[in-house]
C-alpha cells in the first residue's frame, strides 16, 4: 500500500501539514509593516471565498494530511458570523478521511473583539490563540498600529488565557529604531502573565514598501539581548518544521521566547506549510510572486477528485526557499494583510 497516495509533498520531498487561510483581507489596525496606508481591500464580497467554500476546501486539504489549519486575515474577526466557520472547520477533528483528520485550530487575531468571544470561541472547538503586540507602551503601540487598543489587547490575553486557548502565543514584530528597545520588557512581560512570546524579523511584506535591511534585528541579537537579562535554555535540538527556535527561562517554569528569523536563519528547506488568501489564491510561499486560482476552479463545477489534482499540481511548483536574501528580490505585490500571515 502507498502511504503517501493520500498526502501533499512537493518537489523537494516536504510533506505539508500546514494551512493558512486568511478569511478576510480587511483590517481595522494600520500597522507601518503591513498596512501604513490603510489601503482599501482588494478582494470584495464577490470574489472572497464563502464559509461554505472554506469549509470544503478546508475538508479535501485535511484529506490529503493537513494537520493543522491557522485562520488569519486582515483580521479574521472582523469576518461576520466567524463563529460559524470555526465549528464547522473544528467538526474535521472528529472526521476521518483517507485516514487524516485535523489536529489543530488556531486564530491569528490583532485581539479585535476577543474579550467577548473567547470563551464561546473555545467551545465551539477552536484550539488556540495568538495575538499582535508589538510594544507594551499605550503612545508607542498607537504610533505602529494606529489604534489606542493596547488595554484591549492586554485583557484579550487575559480572557483568552481564562477560556483555555492554549497555548497563547504573542507575536512582536521587532523593528530597529521602533520598538527594539523594549525586547527586554517583552521578556518580562512573558515571564509575568505566562505566554510563549515569539519576535519576528522585520519582513518586506509592507504596502509602503518602507522595508530595509538596516531596519531588521536579527534573531541572534534578540536572544543575546534577553540572554543578558533573563538566562534562556534552547527547548528543542532541531527546529524541524516549526518557524521559531523555542527558548524557557533557565529560572523559571513560566513563560516562553520563540525567535523567527525568516531574514537572517531562513527556514524554507523544511517548510510544512501552504496559504490560501481570502479570494481564493494558493500561495506556496509567504514571499510568492506566482498565484494558483483555487476559486475559479471551485466555482467551475468541477468534481472533487479534480480540485484535489489541481492542488497536487501547486504544491509540486512550491519553491525551494524565498528569495529575500537575494539581490534580484522583488517585494510580493500584495501585503501581509492580503496574504494571510
Amino acid at each position: 500500500m502507498d502511504t503517501n497516495k493520500n498526502k501533499l509533498f512537493d518537489s523537494y520531498g516536504r510533506q505539508i501539514r500546514d494551512l493558512r487561510i486568511s478569511l478576510t483581507d480587511r483590517c481595522n489596525f494600520r500597522c507601518f509593516y503591513c498596512l501604513p496606508n490603510g489601503e482599501p481591500p482588494l478582494a470584495r464580497k464577490d470574489t472572497i471565498l464563502t464559509f461554505e467554500e472554506i469549509y470544503k476546501i478546508s475538508k479535501i486539504f485535511v484529506s490529503l494530511g493537513i494537520e493543522k489549519i491557522r485562520l488569519t486575515g486582515g483580521e479574521p474577526m472582523l469576518r461576520r458570523d466567524i463563529e460559524t466557520l470555526i465549528e464547522k472547520i473544528a467538526s474535521l477533528k472528529a472526521e476521518n478521511s483517507n485516514n487524516h483528520q485535523l489536529k489543530d485550530l488556531a486564530l491569528t487575531t490583532n485581539g479585535f473583539s476577543i474579550p467577548e468571544k473567547a470563551q464561546k470561541l473555545k467551545d465551539l472547538g477552536l484550539d488556540r490563540l495568538t495575538l499582535s503586540l508589538d510594544s507594551l507602551k499605550p503612545a508607542k503601540f498607537k504610533e505602529i498600529t494606529g489604534k489606542d487598543e493596547l488595554e484591549n489587547v492586554l485583557n484579550s490575553i487575559k480572557t483568552a488565557k481564562k477560556a483555555s486557548l492554549d497555548p497563547i502565543k504573542i507575536n512582536a514584530v521587532i523593528v530597529r529604531g521602533v520598538n527594539d528597545e523594549e525586547i527586554v520588557d517583552f521578556a518580562k512581560f512573558a515571564r509575568e502573565y505566562d505566554i510563549s512570546m515569539r519576535f519576528i524579523e522585520f519582513m518586506p511584506l509592507d504596502s509602503g514598501h518602507d522595508w530595509k535591511r538596516e531596519k531588521v534585528v536579527s534573531g541572534k541579537e534578540i536572544q543575546e539581548k534577553i540572554n543578558e537579562v533573563f538566562p534562556l535554555e534552547l527547548k528543542q535540538k532541531s527546529r524541524g518544521a516549526e518557524t521559531a527556535w523555542n527558548y524557557k527561562f533557565a529560572d523559571t517554569d513560566k513563560g516562553e521566547i520563540g525567535i523567527i528569523a525568516p531574514v537572517t536563519e531562513m527556514f524554507c528547506g523544511a517548510c510544512s506549510r501552504i496559504r490560501l488568501t481570502a479570494d481564493g489564491q494558493i500561495r506556496t510561499c509567504l514571499f510568492s510572486d506566482t498565484e494558483h486560482n483555487l476559486r475559479d476552479v471551485l466555482r467551475s463545477g468541477t468534481n472533487d477528485k479534480e480540485i484535489i489534482e489541481f492542488i497536487k499540481q501547486v504544491v509540486l511548483k512550491k519553491e525551494a526557499s524565498h528569495q529575500i536574501n537575494k539581490e534580484d528580490f522583488i517585494q510580493p505585490s500584495r501585503t501581509m494583510s492580503f496574504i494571510g500571515g
